[in-house]
């Protein structure tokens, strides 16, 4: 794990949320299809703002106990040389703790009525629809008004769509037919997101699911890595310079860090008990030392020479030599695996906590979104908010400094959390019950592969320029965000 302590700061930092996202985006188009079923008309964008809300504190719960957890080197232990439990592995556990209750509370919930009714189960159906009119008329004040149902369109039964195939009777036959049909039926649901009446809308939405999700996933890669490069700048900056070095006999028991030695000379010295910290030496002869309870970070030896040297307990593996000869040299109980420690790390804690009050910041942005969802419309918020971010972004010109691109990162989460939330509300309203969770499930594909292409372009530009990735940025949000303003109105639609 070459590295392993700096590169995993920042992987963790820039792709979390985006690995997170890529795991359980199937169940995302799900759970808002099948809570938009149960909600009232007026207050639909209310409750769908709030639902996205939730998704907004599992980031920020992720990401406190990332920045209190994963710093903690101590919490690790080991299995063996090979093998260390570190703090990053109780970072994941802790994190698997709310999906485990999620599956707990399913068991709760009621069964979505249009499922019950394809599987030919109506008076279910029936008794669910009533207890959610029921609730609804609680809520508004109105607790006497009677269920009735005029009509259901009852659609066609999953059951009834195997049995031409059925006369067989092998029960691999008819799970055969049952598969190719479900398969069949997929892709007929999904070609029906482009049909006459909501073509239009499709191609809209995934112009603007694919420009927002391009220009906030990028710049979500950007801004850490931008963070994390003026930090290695100022700390390559303070480096200290060693030359033409000759220490004989002595015990070094002390921490080196950030330190560059060329053409020393170290001989019957002893390295006992050390710290080793981005440090390099460089053209260096050691003759008869001994290494012995060694902890090194980005440490190497570039073009050395070692004779008659002993390594003891040391996490000094091979590739750590670079283009250097070990001459009649002993090697005992080395340490291999990832010897990944933050204690003597300070950027490790704030990275991790920058990273906090990125997600943090989103939180003032759902409120305001959620109250204001059914007053302005979610087009106005759709709209005004792609904008605003998309000018946001020229204010990173000014962001010379750590606190300065914070900033700049929590301005930028806060606005774009409500074109995110106002693009769900939309896009459950705009499609029918039996397209919406196929419709959503494709633009949140879409989503992930515009993430994708935006880590991969904005992460390559990172120490390069500036002006690309806000120009680009910028262009994106305004653009989708001018789209999404031609969309149709929703929020006194009923949903079909």
């Amino acid at each position: 794990c070459k590295n392993i302590s700096s590169s995993f700061t920042g992987i963790f930092f820039s792709r979390k949320n985006k690995i997170h996202e890529d795991l359980i985006g199937g169940a995302v188009p799900t759970v808002f299809s099948y809570f938009s079923e149960v909600l009232a008309r007026e207050k639909r964008g209310e409750h769908l703002s709030w639902l996205c809300m939730f998704w907004m504190i599992g980031g920020i719960y992720a990401s406190a106990m990332a920045w209190a957890i994963i710093p903690h080197y101590g919490w690790s232990f080991s299995m063996g040389s090979a093998y260390q439990f570190h703090s990053w592995r109780v970072f994941v556990i802790v994190c698997a703790l709310p999906c485990v209750s999620s599956v707990v509370a399913l068991t709760f919930m009621p069964e979505s009525p249009r499922f019950l009714l394809e599987v030919g189960k109506h008076d279910e159906a029936w008794m669910i629809l009533k207890q959610i009119h029921d609730t609804n008329m609680r809520a508004r004040g109105q607790p006497e008004k009677v269920f009735t149902v005029n009509r259901i369109k009852t659609p066609k039964q999953i059951d009834e769509l195997i049995e031409i195939e059925s006369d067989t009777g092998t029960w691999y036959r008819r799970c055969f037919v049952r598969i190719r049909t479900e398969l069949y039926g997929i892709w007929l649901t999904f070609m029906r997101c482009f049909n006459y009446p909501v073509k239009d809308n499709t191609i809209k939405l995934t112009a603007v699911w694919f420009t927002l999700s391009f220009g906030y996933y990028g710049l979500s890669v950007w801004f850490p890595d931008v963070i994390k490069h003026l930090q290695s700048d100022e700390y390559a900056s303070r480096v200290k310079h060693f030359r033409n070095e000759e220490v004989s006999h002595f015990v070094f028991n002390f921490t080196l860090e950030n330190q560059v030695h060329s053409n020393g000379e170290y001989i019957n010295d002893r390295f006992i008990m050390m710290k080793f910290k981005s440090v390099t030496f460089e053209d260096s002869l050691f003759k008869n030392c001994v290494f012995e309870d060694i902890t090194s970070l980005n440490t190497y030896f570039r073009n050395c020479t070692f004779i008659n040297t002993t390594f003891y307990n040391t996490d000094l593996e091979q590739y750590k030599f670079v283009d250097s000869e070990l001459i009649n040299c002993t090697f005992f109980h080395i340490r291999t695996g990832c010897q990944i420690s933050f204690d003597d790390d300070y950027s490790a804690y704030w990275i991790y906590f920058v990273n906090f009050l990125g997600t943090l910041a989103v939180l003032p942005g759902n409120i305001v979104s959620a109250l204001l969802m059914d007053r302005i419309g979610r087009l106005t918020m759709l709209g005004g908010s792609m904008v605003l971010s998309g000018i946001s972004c020229f204010f990173l010109w000014f962001g010379t400094s750590e606190s300065m691109m914070i900033g700049m990162l929590c301005l930028y989460n806060g606005l774009t959390i409500s074109a995110w939330n106002s693009l769900d509300v939309i896009t459950v309203e705009l499609y029918p019950t039996d397209r919406r969770a196929t419709g959503f499930g494709f633009l949140n594909a879409l989503c992930k592969a515009a993430a994708v292409l935006g880590n991969l372009i904005f992460g390559s530009l990172v120490g390069i320029t500036k002006a690309i990735p806000i120009l680009l940025a910028s262009t994106v949000l305004v653009c989708g965000g001018l789209v999404g303003l031609r969309l149709p109105d929703t929020r006194t639609q009923v949903l079909m």
